[in-house]
């Protein structure tokens, strides 16, 4: 073959050769552009593989991946969750913006070379973008779960004609806080939209004030005690009370402010109206020594020395009118303990007109059981925090020192029966007690106790107060105080 025609082959075979190479070009630049159309091979979106897909289809999937419901497993219930129901949307414009500008992020050229060498680029994972009412979530595990399948806690009961309390029993409760967390983390996962939620165990309650004042009323009862009887009792957590009284086993607590003898729990009023003149910051140890003859002692004498030194004739009218400067009207004294003492005044008092109940109360010195109870409210205030109705009422004429010296006195009265023998030993209590003997027969008509008690479960307030016409007898009234004191006390302290 010569020279010109191996030539003109040659241009033959190079011009194919150009033109195969121009064809396989465009191929490839075909393939590439429709490829860079789509999100590249390997590329996520909030977790779900979108390679290969275009836009629109890739919007598709997300959403239907994230539309699936949150499955919740609580107290053997599985509930589904609609994502949608608890205020959760995807920002799928945002992350569909991300997941274009990633995909063309390369110039086109560079991509197309890394295409021909088939040079896989690392595939982009844009994360999940997305918005959630934390308000609403809990609102629909209160009223949804919480609601339905919470296992409320049962309180202990009193039982019937006994000073105990039958155990209550635990509860169960959804941890929202914790279920929150939970579902939130469920929410944003492609795949785990099971969620498992835990419980906490509530302690069981105590019975309603209602039932323990049943339980006492129910001990009165057993007890045959067939007089009159008031009791006051008052938490001082709460401020909720107690307050009923029985004549001859009737309820009459539809006024229960019944006037009784105050007898020796007057000391209270008088120790307080002497500290208000003369113990601002406390008192010496003289005054002191004499205080505890009168408290713990019980001696009348101490008492009538303390009235005269707030007036040698109207000493019991100013202990009676610091109580009605407290709003205690039916609390007073209206003379002196010692025998043959003159009465200074007639007193008359909402509950000494009554006339449906008769108590016979000393024309000396009465009072009623809540009378005395807030009284006891007023220095429990005060020797705590430093102020109360006895501050607001004297203002600088008392301090909280004072007062926490005149509790001390009131926990030396070691009698060891009534509200304090219902307690046990150990137990902080700030009471007087009082009963009144006849003269002549030595015949008690009635007893009383009016207290503080300090407790791990809580502290309150407990008077009661008890009349019988023919005869208190010692025992068992003295017994039915101490049960109706244990009774309240293991109201308070029934998980202690």
């Amino acid at each position: 073959m010569n020279s010109r025609n191996t030539t003109f082959l040659q241009r033959w075979v190079s011009l194919f050769l150009l033109f195969a190479a121009v064809v396989v070009t465009i191929v490839q630049l075909v393939g590439y552009s429709r490829q860079r159309n789509n999100y590249p091979p390997g590329m996520t979106i909030a977790g779900v593989s979108v390679g290969g897909l275009t836009s629109s289809e890739a919007s598709a999937r997300v959403l239907e991946i994230y539309s699936l419901p949150v499955e919740v497993q609580y107290a053997g219930a599985t509930i589904q969750i609609d994502p949608n129901v608890i205020g959760f949307e995807l920002d799928l414009e945002r992350m569909l913006a991300a997941a274009d500008q990633n995909r063309t992020g390369s110039s086109f050229w560079a991509g197309f070379w890394n295409y021909l060498w088939n040079r896989e680029a690392t595939a982009p994972s844009i994360p999940l973008a997305f918005s959630i009412s934390e308000d609403r979530l809990r609102n629909y595990l209160h009223t949804e779960i919480a609601s339905r399948y919470d296992q409320p806690a049962t309180p202990a009961q009193p039982i019937p004609g006994s000073t105990a309390f039958s155990p209550g029993q635990p509860g169960l409760e959804l941890n929202i806080d914790r279920a929150v967390i939970l579902i939130e983390d469920a929410l944003q996962s492609p795949s785990n939209r099971v969620v498992s939620l835990s419980f906490e165990q509530t302690s069981p309650t105590r019975p309603s004030l209602k039932n323990l004042q049943t339980q006492v009323e129910q001990l009165i009862t057993v007890n045959g005690f067939d007089g009159v009887i008031g009791v006051y009792m008052l938490d001082l957590q709460t401020g909720q009370e107690i307050h009923f009284a029985l004549n001859q086993g009737e309820d009459i607590s539809v006024n229960p402010d019944v006037p009784f003898t105050a007898s020796s729990t007057a000391k209270i009023p008088i120790m307080i109206s002497y500290f208000l003149k003369f113990g601002k910051n406390g008192v010496d140890q003289k005054t002191s020594d004499e205080l505890v003859k009168m408290i713990r002692l019980s001696e009348n004498p101490p008492a009538d020395q303390f009235m005269e030194a707030l007036d040698p004739v109207r000493g019991p009218l100013l202990v009676t009118d610091d109580m009605r400067t407290l709003g205690l009207q039916n609390t007073f004294m209206a003379g002196y303990f010692a025998p043959g003492a003159p009465l200074l005044e007639r007193i008359q008092t909402p509950a000494n007109q009554r006339t449906d109940v008769y108590t016979d109360p000393d024309l000396y010195n009465q009072t009623t059981t809540s009378d005395i109870g807030m009284l006891l409210e007023d220095l429990y205030q005060c020797s705590e925090t430093g102020g109360g109705a006895l501050i607001a009422a004297f203002p600088d004429q008392l301090t909280q020192n004072a007062c926490k010296q005149m509790i001390n006195f009131l926990v030396e009265d070691k009698l060891g029966a009534l509200i304090q023998a219902g307690v046990p030993d150990g137990t902080r209590v700030a009471h007087k007690h009082g009963w009144v003997a006849d003269a002549a027969t030595g015949v008690i008509h009635n007893i009383s106790d009016a207290a503080i008690v300090y407790t791990p479960g809580g502290n309150y307030i407990l008077t009661i107060y008890a009349y019988h016409p023919v005869q208190t007898v010692w025992e068992p009234v003295s017994g039915l105080f101490a049960q109706i004191s244990q009774a309240v006390y293991n109201y308070f302290n029934l998980s202690q």
